[in-house]
């Protein structure tokens, strides 16, 4: 295998951009260089990652590692293979040949296959939590020490530190049977592993990802330990050290709460499509696909922006990286184009934070809440996909008007790429996601279609690699015939069908020329997989302390009377409440715990104020990504600014004004669930329909007119007076009372036919 030593083991995470200036860039999400570092402990920690990867599909597959080939398990064949290969790296020693790159990857690997053995591959639900969150905090604490720590005691401390966190996981793998005997009480070793759990945690999240999270939950842990000396109606029955740790660090209720239980199973495993995918070259082909089809309209460039990011969120999921892979082409593009700096980042971070509210994907926080609220996934899409439309579309319309007011034209069409011989070269790129949104919708479950949809690109990377090689037309397609046999047993036979294709296909790549490139770039998507997801799995980890407050102290309820009680005179003050709670909440931390917290707070209290279930839920998500927009935090804003060249805070307020809908959709969706495809009682049949019909062209109206108000431009640059009229006319339009629909539809075409009538006679001026 022919790799420069002078780059990174696995791509850089950031997008899977490769980073090729000399300047380094960071990830906004949590700080780090690209890359595992340098030297022996750089490669080290490389395969640890790839080895976590490996554990996590074993559990998420469920493959049957006792099971019983001619009275032998997968599993011995496993440690035979494991033996030969510890053999042959003695025997590579003994020739004087190098083998610190196989110890390396052998020793982790092994690791792994012994924690499969104990249980067969069918890794208790408590057991696969603690380790998950064990291996999490193993390649965290590594990462640190390798970028973070510039010290031999830094990285030393680093590393115990990592160490420590994975004994901790391993700790509740070795005792599994007296934990579960004892449930409910602790020994003096279990108190000494709960504290440890807890305070690494809290100390990888603070290095990771900044104080803020920390902070919020170390506030929830005391309320938990003091709040009993608080006065009425905030103070509880008390409870001690021992209640406490044991309810946090041992059971499902604390950090290894639901959160975790999905960040363990669905999140990796979509973390790993995404990485795939885009290895595969999607987002080559997301971006040549929008250049084909908007490069050359108004505003070209940032059109493309938006579409490909759009595109984008459906794999990604993740708002900052999508800014920093996608902008890296997008931004400059625009400037070049003669969009300010600041739109340009505006518009950037604003598309790509729409990504987690794109179905499938949606940032992961989709399969939380699937979870937490007990309804099918596809209830969760259903919901979104309409409200996330329109976000776009907003976004669409305010670059659509900025071009207009600024004069900017699109790119020369012999400069741009065909989305039609683009899509013709990839087309088998779509088929991963597409089995993986028919599979949702069909009934199975997320962790059955993410496997799927994650098999099937790996099928799909390695029976290309081999495809290339074969001259014939006609045996490159009876070879991709034949692998779509094989792969369709997997629904009949099981697991093993698609891990037994796999293996032969790496096998057969690693014969045949270029094939262990290709390999290579699927061995390092795993360890790059298995980083992307650390913010994610340790924020799901230290958030449940507030989950587990909220169980056992009951202090969602203070809150919840609150605002019950402004609710039941003010729903749209509740509402606004509401709002403010989660973009304070978002400044600082990621989507994910934001909504958590958000919704175990704040959702239950708009359900009892009659709010839809789904609909109280998504709320409080889509203003947990506002926040991510919002100054004087704004990640995405100042994640884009390094390649903007601008403020992150002048970013924040472009990002703001073309995000508008994002802030009034919520609303509107309150006030007439049909906005979210959700049932309204009593109207059924052609009676919804129309209503359903009506109330998204009524959003769409007012995203329309907001968007017109806040740029300031239609058909031509609109008066002051004019932009207020659209203001009040979109105002009304989202209000529920009495009249303000007429009054906003009246206010509407008053406004256009002025509007209208003013850019006629500008027009016939000249003349």
């Amino acid at each position: 295998m022919s790799r420069d030593e002078t780059r990174p083991l696995a791509v850089p995470d950031i997008g899977a951009i490769p980073t090729e200036s000399p300047e380094i860039l960071v990830d906004p999400e949590h700080g780090l260089p690209p890359g595992f570092g340098e030297g022996w402990t750089g490669r080290l920690l490389f395969w640890i990652a790839l080895a976590f990867s490996l554990f996590q599909i074993a559990t998420a597959f469920n493959v049957p590692l006792d099971h019983r080939f001619s009275g032998v398990t997968i599993i011995d064949l496993l440690r035979v293979t494991m033996a030969l290969w510890l053999v042959w790296i003695v025997a590579q020693a003994a020739r004087s040949r190098p083998y610190a790159e196989m110890v390396l990857a052998w020793l982790p690997i092994l690791v792994v296959v012994e924690l499969l053995a104990r249980f067969g591959g069918s890794v208790p639900n408590q057991i696969l939590r603690a380790l998950h969150v064990g291996m999490l905090c193993l390649v965290a604490g590594g990462l640190l020490a390798q970028h973070k720590s510039h010290s031999t005691a830094a990285r030393t401390f680093a590393w115990v530190l990592a160490g420590l966190g994975f004994l901790v996981g391993l700790y509740h793998w070795a005792f599994y049977q007296d934990l579960v005997a004892r449930a409910g009480e602790v020994t003096e070793a279990d108190l000494v592993v709960g504290i440890a759990a807890i305070a690494i945690l809290f100390v990888i999240c603070w290095r990771f990802m900044g104080p803020a999270l920390p902070i919020v939950s170390g506030l929830f842990l005391a309320y938990c330990l003091l709040g009993n000396y608080l006065p009425a109606p905030l103070n509880h029955r008390g409870y001690s050290l021992d209640q406490v740790i044991e309810h946090m660090s041992f059971g499902t209720e604390g950090i290894y709460a639901t959160p975790t239980g999905v960040s363990a199973t669905f999140i990796f495993l979509f973390i790993l499509f995404g990485s795939f995918l885009e290895r595969a070259g999607m987002i080559q082909l997301f971006t040549d696909i929008a250049m084909g089809l908007f490069g050359g309209a108004r505003g070209g460039p940032a059109k493309v922006a938006v579409f490909s990011s759009a595109l984008m969120g459906t794999i990604s999921g993740s708002g900052v990286a999508n800014v920093v892979s996608t902008g890296q082409f997008t931004i400059p593009l625009m400037k070049r184009f003669g969009y300010r700096a600041a739109f340009a980042g505006g518009v950037e971070a604003t598309a790509s934070m729409g990504g987690q509210i794109m179905p499938p994907v949606m940032g992961a926080v989709a399969f939380i809440m699937a979870e937490t609220i007990d309804v099918p996934y596809a209830a969760v899409v259903q919901a979104a996909i309409v409200p996330a439309i329109l976000y776009y579309a907003a976004a669409f319309l305010a670059v659509h008007l900025e071009a207009g007011k600024r004069g900017l034209v699109g790119l020369p069409r012999a400069e741009l790429p065909s989305a039609g011989k683009a899509l013709a070269a990839k087309w088998h790129l779509i088929l991963p996601l597409a089995v993986l949104v028919y599979l949702l919708f069909a009934g199975y479950t997320p962790l059955f279609s993410g496997s799927v949809g994650l098999a099937l690109t790996v099928v799909l990377i390695l029976g290309g690699s081999i495809s290339l090689g074969i001259g014939a037309v006609a045996l490159r397609v009876l070879l991709w015939v034949a692998l779509g046999l094989l792969c369709a047993f997997f629904f009949w036979y099981g697991i093993l069908v698609i891990v037994g294709i796999v293996v032969g296909l790496i096998l057969a790549n690693l014969a045949t020329k270029g094939g262990a490139e290709t390999v290579a770039a699927c061995r390092d998507a795993l360890a790059d997989g298995a980083r992307q997801a650390i913010p994610v799995g340790i924020a799901c980890a230290v958030v449940g302390i507030v989950i587990g407050t909220m169980t056992l102290t009951g202090i969602g309820t203070i809150f919840g009377n609150a605002v019950v009680a402004v609710g039941q005179h003010s729903l749209f003050l509740a509402l606004v409440l509401t709002m403010i709670v989660s973009l304070i909440l978002g400044m600082g931390i990621p989507t994910i715990p934001n909504y958590i917290i958000t919704s175990s707070i704040a959702a239950p209290i708009l359900l009892k104020l009659g709010v839809p279930l789904i609909v109280s839920h998504m709320f409080v998500f889509y203003f947990g990504i506002m926040a991510d927009l919002t100054p004087p935090v704004a990640l995405a804003a100042f994640a884009a600014a390094p390649i903007a060249k601008e403020s992150g805070f002048k970013i924040a307020f472009q990002a703001v004004k073309i995000a508008m809908a994002g802030f009034v959709i919520p609303f509107m969706a309150v006030y007439d669930p049909a906005l979210m495809l959700q049932p309204v009682q009593g109207v059924t049949g052609f009676a919804y329909a129309m209503g359903a019909a009506y109330i998204i062209g009524k959003a769409l109206l007012a995203i329309c007119l907001w968007g017109a108000a806040t740029i300031g431009f239609m058909k031509r640059d609109m008066a002051v007076w004019e932009r207020l009229l659209a203001a009040a006319a979109a105002g009304s339009l989202v209000l529920a009372l009495p009249l303000t629909d007429e009054i906003g539809f009246a206010l509407a075409a008053l406004l256009i036919g002025l509007h209208l009538w003013r850019a006629k006679s500008a027009a016939a001026a000249p003349a």
